[in-house]
């Protein structure tokens, strides 16, 4: 098996953070951020692999979850 090239080993950790910060979302709105944040790694990961569909589609779930955190820190105050 060949060694993961550092491309590889970036977009591995960004969909690892991803699944973590999703799994952690109920326990604070700054997970929430995290996992927007996650997902715009993820994009950067999709456009430099030249998966753009992938990269396209990870960049509009960040935005999502950008909402998402704007909306639940408001709840919260």
């Amino acid at each position: 098996m060949a060694a993961m090239d550092r491309l590889t080993l970036f977009g591995l950790c960004a969909v690892s953070l991803m699944l973590a910060c999703y799994a952690l979302e109920d326990r604070s709105h700054w997970f929430v951020l995290a996992f927007a944040g996650s997902c715009a790694l993820g994009s950067v990961y999709g456009f430099l692999q030249g998966a753009w569909p992938f990269g396209v589609v990870e960049a509009m779930w960040s935005l999502v979850a950008v909402r998402r955190w704007w909306f639940s820190k408001a709840a919260r105050a």
